[in-house]
């Protein structure tokens, strides 16, 4: 897979990252049910053989957990993959979730994150949600003094809009920033990536499948089948009548796909990629075998006339 560089920075990614939210397993407001850690740490280090060079975490992932599996997956590996996560999500000991940008709280965060992920610094520091508002400038300000200290090497955004980049951007400059972007979550197109070209800010998209919806695996049976402690249960993207539609969207992309030897899943991340202000985009693989069913999104890139396909049927879903 050939790299691009992330902003500013002097990082070059793969187009595709590791990303790990599903991994942190259930018991947790925004979790995907139950997780094997075995194969949890197969999927990291498959997709590491297979050239993926990012990993993207977060604290709240499993509140702890999904960081410790980081950590225990990249022990032992020579040339490791950069390793980001994310702040602002904390958690009390009745695992109740809140959001916090408090000078303190923020570098606590990084102190545990540090810890659990076994590092001396991380590679990409990022505030996961601009909540509390107001606090934002605090928690920037917290952000670049923990670079200017070492303990993180850059820092981005995540969930931001181009009002609040620039908010922030008056205290430091924004290496990143990290939106939702699918083709059924186009939104970010309008205003924030256009934004982020301009300013040469790296664009690292989540949910390019749509948290499993555009994979193709995803079935009627499996969506009544969810676990009482998968999110995915109150999304209305996987109620009707959005499922239906969605399901429709999935064959379109297997269609298209077929010819190439590609899924459904990897047609949907290569749409992501695209884009010229994307820079990479997160793909979660809850085992080995979910990771080499994407890989191929890294180098597969849509004709026009594909492309135009996709479009007019999306026009379509939203009438």
């Amino acid at each position: 897979m050939q790299t691009r560089q992330l902003g500013n920075t002097d990082m070059h990614l793969t187009p595709l990252g590791f990303g790990s939210w599903a991994i942190g397993g259930g018991g947790w407001a925004y979790g995907w049910g139950a997780q094997d850690d075995a194969e949890a740490i197969n999927a990291i280090q498959r997709a590491v053989e297979l050239g993926i060079n990012w990993i993207d975490t977060a604290a709240v992932y499993g509140l702890g957990h999904s960081e410790e599996l980081v950590a225990r997956a990249l022990e032992g590996i020579g040339n490791k993959p950069y390793v980001f996560t994310k702040c602002s999500l904390v958690w009390d000991e009745r695992r109740r979730m809140s959001s916090s940008l408090k000078a303190d709280s923020v570098r606590r965060e990084c102190e545990q994150s540090l810890k659990r992920l076994k590092v001396d610094a991380i590679d990409l520091y990022q505030i996961h949600w601009p909540n509390p508002e107001p606090d934002i400038e605090e928690g920037w300000k917290t952000m670049a003094a923990l670079r200017e200290e070492g303990l993180v090497r850059h820092i981005g955004v995540s969930n931001f809009n181009v009002e609040q980049m620039l908010r922030v951007m008056q205290i430091a400059p924004v290496a990143s920033l990290q939106p939702p972007y699918s083709m059924l979550r186009p939104a970010v197109e309008t205003e924030i990536l256009p934004f982020c070209k301009e300013r040469e800010i790296g664009v690292i998209v989540y949910s390019p499948m749509l948290s499993g919806m555009l994979t193709g695996a995803m079935t009627r049976e499996r969506v009544e089948h969810f676990s009482q402690d998968d999110w995915r249960r109150e999304n209305k993207e996987f109620q009707e009548p959005r499922l239906s539609a969605n399901l429709e969207l999935v064959e379109l992309l297997r269609r298209i796909g077929s010819p190439h030897g590609c899924s459904p899943g990897e047609v949907a991340i290569a749409w992501t990629l695209r884009n010229p202000a994307v820079t990479g985009a997160i793909v979660g693989g809850r085992s080995a075998s979910q990771v080499e069913g994407i890989i191929g999104a890294g180098e597969f890139r849509l004709g026009a006339e594909e492309a135009d396909l996709i479009e007019r049927h999306i026009a379509g879903m939203a009438q």
